[in-house]
């Protein structure tokens, strides 16, 4: 799958196919989390070409959910909608939205003329007649819901995707990624590094991921784990996502806070351990299966958002859990069970 060119003669693919524009222009986690609704849209839609609006960096792990034929780029700043969305060409036949609730995702796709929306309903836009938004809901739920009320049936478990063919770059390992695009949702490096020792120290091979610009922080588990340099994956750039996929595919176990890898641990259904601060599982935790163990202690509001989830500092809820308690969740893993693979998506060019 390549990014659209637009152009006179290939206005965002065949004319001939009409097309479907999901709107989802966020991270590597809620593209994961809307794979159910993407395949349950692909299934009800076959002959039509799906186009998803998401950042450029996302292409490959699109292609790799087997349902997506293109995607369109778009991105705004700190989760932000773009503005507007570079289509050309007919109109779609379906635009959806999945990336949230109101005016500034329901205008850019009014914009295009299409012939329907999909989305949830707002008193601010009166013409989308949809389900109403509910604050308490799990994400993958979410857009299974507004889909159904659009008579196309949703499965929100169905978020499985098939493991790349590459092989790994460290096979069996237990990945430990300290990582989160805010400080309210990093477990301290120090308590990472504790556990990434204990592991070392068990016989485990331990890799310590980095996503762009989070070399410092994998750096600094990686020494203070007692493990070499070579431990760590990325840091100056994201791991691309074929090999990122590949080593969660094959690997032991994940050890991961609320972030974009625990949702790729899920589709791969590799074990995981997930720990959580303020925002409660219910909302964006792993399936409720063996395979993943999610570690939280919330207050006794038990709240579904009772923190910051973009606060600068580690959310007291999180800070609650303790490196013996991961530890402990790692070891009562079930031995992971491999998915069939699949084959490699082509490059971005």
């Amino acid at each position: 799958m390549t990014p659209a060119r637009p152009g006179p003669r290939d206005p965002l693919g065949s004319a001939e196919r009409p097309r479907i524009l999901v709107l989802r222009a966020l991270g590597l986690g809620d593209l994961l989390t809307a794979v159910p609704a993407l395949r349950a849209l692909r299934t009800a839609h076959p002959q039509h070409e799906l186009v998803l609006a998401a950042p450029r960096r996302l292409t490959e792990a699109a292609a790799a959910t087997g349902v997506v034929d293109r995607l369109l780029p778009a991105a705004a700043p700190a989760r932000n909608v773009p503005q507007a969305i570079d289509w050309t060409g007919p109109p779609p036949a379906v635009a959806v939205d999945l990336h949230g609730n109101g005016p500034a995702s329901h205008l850019p796709l009014q914009a295009l003329r299409p012939a329907r929306i999909f989305a949830y309903a707002h008193p601010a836009t009166p013409r989308i007649a949809g389900p109403e938004w509910r604050e308490d809901e799990h994400e993958r739920s979410r857009w299974c819901r507004l889909l159904t009320w659009y008579g196309i049936p949703a499965d929100p478990d169905d978020l499985r995707i098939a493991a790349p063919s590459e092989p790994s770059p460290a096979p069996g390992a237990v990945v430990v990624h300290p990582g989160a695009d805010a400080g309210a949702r990093r477990w301290p490096p120090e308590r990472f590094a504790a556990v990434a020792h204990a592991l070392h120290r068990a016989g485990h091979r331990v890799v310590v991921t980095a996503g762009a610009d989070e070399g410092p922080l994998a750096r600094q588990v990686a020494a203070q784990a007692g493990l070499p340099p070579s431990a760590v994956l990325g840091g100056a750039s994201d791991v691309p996502f074929g090999e990122l996929a590949a080593l969660v595919a094959r690997a032991r176990a994940v050890i991961v806070g609320d972030t974009g890898l625990a949702h790729l641990a899920s589709a791969l259904g590799t074990p995981s351990v997930v720990l959580f601060g303020p925002v409660a599982p219910r909302l964006w935790g792993p399936p409720r299966v063996p395979r993943h163990r999610v570690l939280w202690h919330p207050d006794h509001l038990d709240r579904a958002r009772p923190g910051d989830a973009h606060g600068e500092q580690p959310d007291g809820r999180l800070l609650r859990i303790t490196a013996a308690e991961v530890l402990t969740a790692v070891a009562g893993l079930p031995e992971p069970v491999r998915v069939p693979s699949r084959p490699v998506a082509a490059p971005v060019p």
